[in-house]
């Protein structure tokens, strides 16, 4: 693992803004926890280090949070809110092209979709341990879970 949390936030943001994918807060937290996820899924442990944990509107990054916190939910996020402007180069290709097939499957999906989807999933689900969806909750999705869950995936197709 060698690049940062934020190298892969930026990543993301610069190539949804570049691909002319609208993109807020919302869809940024999920969009970087399917890059976590399906990582794991392919046995090649973390993308980047941090936890995911089971609030109410799906996963969530604490960090990811706090580094756009002041803004709303929905607010559009773009190549203004890029730290670094070349995160690729910290980013190696091969997680890259995760990265980039994780945007063209996820993409497309509005912020919305995303959270209903991971609130259809077993990581949420387990870690929200039968809480109604709109308590609020910060316990952390298990990663064995998440891997446990996404390799199924793969195996099913």
């Amino acid at each position: 693992m060698s690049a940062t949390l934020n190298d892969v936030c930026d990543y993301v943001i610069l190539r949804s803004y570049s691909g002319g994918m609208s993109l807020n807060s919302l869809k940024l937290q999920k969009l970087l926890y399917y890059c976590q996820a399906w990582n794991l899924a392919f046995g090649r442990g973390h993308l980047f280090p941090g936890k995911f944990q089971a609030w109410v509107h799906g996963p969530v990054n604490r960090e990811v949070y706090d580094r756009f916190s002041g803004r709303a939910l929905y607010s559009t996020i773009d190549r203004q809110d890029v730290i670094n402007q070349q995160p690729d180069q910290s980013i190696p290709q091969e997680d890259r092209l995760l990265i980039d097939s994780v945007l063209e499957t996820y993409g497309p999906y509005s912020g919305v979709d995303l959270e209903q989807l991971t609130h259809s999933e077993q990581p949420w689900i387990e870690a929200r341990n039968g809480l109604p969806e709109l308590v609020r909750c910060e316990n952390e999705i298990n990663e064995q879970t998440m891997q446990n869950y996404y390799s199924a995936r793969l195996q099913n197709r």
